[in-house]
């Protein structure tokens, strides 16, 4: 069985923004500028939300390849419902992710809406992202 570690490193210096380095890309995380940002990026829920997106979209890929569709694209539209104060320290009742999150799939291919649903039912079964969001993940930090 293939394993892949995949490592992300970032810095946070003096302000809100946060340099990213992923494989050979660099990238920054930031805040908007009413919440101490520079809006110089887009936010971690953001990019949670991007990555979610972009993973479903490149498993279609691979699905739509393995099983011969014509898949010309596909547009996903994602949003996740938050509540903030729970980040700002102002509430502990409620979790601190997402309560729900809601994808919006339009699928350019030949399938009929039923085939459209079964495609993207196998695909989400296959995104590691939507498999981290449904189950929990052990995370470790280690403090250096």
């Amino acid at each position: 069985m293939p394993h892949k570690t995949v490592t992300v490193t970032t810095e946070l210096s003096q302000t809100m923004k946060i340099d990213c380095h992923a494989g050979n890309h660099n990238f920054i995380i930031d805040q908007p500028t009413t919440t101490g940002g520079q809006d110089l990026g887009p936010t971690p829920l953001e990019y949670y939300l991007a990555s979610l997106a972009g993973c479903i979209s490149s498993i279609a890929r691979i699905v739509a390849k393995q099983k011969n569709i014509n898949l010309r694209g596909m547009k996903i539209t994602t949003q996740g419902d938050i509540n903030t104060d729970v980040l700002m320290g102002k509430n502990t009742s409620e979790r601190a992710g997402f309560q729900k999150i809601a994808l919006t799939v339009d699928v350019d291919a030949d399938l009929s809406v039923e085939q459209k649903a079964e495609f993207l039912h196998e695909v989400e079964a296959r995104c590691p992202v939507s498999e981290n969001t449904i189950n929990s993940t052990v995370v470790n930090l280690t403090i250096n």
